[in-house]
């Protein structure tokens, strides 16, 4: 298997920084990478009775601005059809919403995470 490329390798750290956040906020990690017909979902987590489909954005500067500004409008609307689809393919009656993570990679400190929740298109 080829080694990831730079951003990739950021990308998985990113991810794996943004289900430790949310394991210590007290949210079980249900999936992780979990592809749709509208795109990747890549994390899949709940919290009490509400599950979040999260979609994490890493830079490792802030040279090309913070990584949440990457989230369009077209983005957001795959995110929620992508929600749709795992929901309706698993038949998930309950709630459930949108987050985004924002993860700055810091040289040398701990990582800028910012958790935007219930997002909306």
């Amino acid at each position: 298997m080829p080694s990831p490329n730079p951003d990739q390798a950021v990308g998985r750290w990113g991810e794996q920084v943004a289900a430790d956040y949310l394991s210590g906020k007290g949210y079980l990690i249900i999936g992780r990478n979990i592809r749709t017909p509208y795109g990747e979902i890549d994390i899949l987590a709940r919290l009490n009775q509400n599950l979040v489909f999260v979609e994490v954005k890493t830079r490792s500067s802030s040279s090309f601005g913070f990584p949440e500004v990457s989230i369009s409008r077209r983005k957001l609307a795959h995110m929620e059809q992508s929600a749709m689809h795992y929901s309706n393919e698993n038949e998930i009656t309950g709630s459930w919403q949108l987050d985004v993570i924002s993860i700055t990679k810091r040289k040398g400190a701990s990582p800028e995470i910012i958790h935007f929740e219930n997002v909306k298109s």
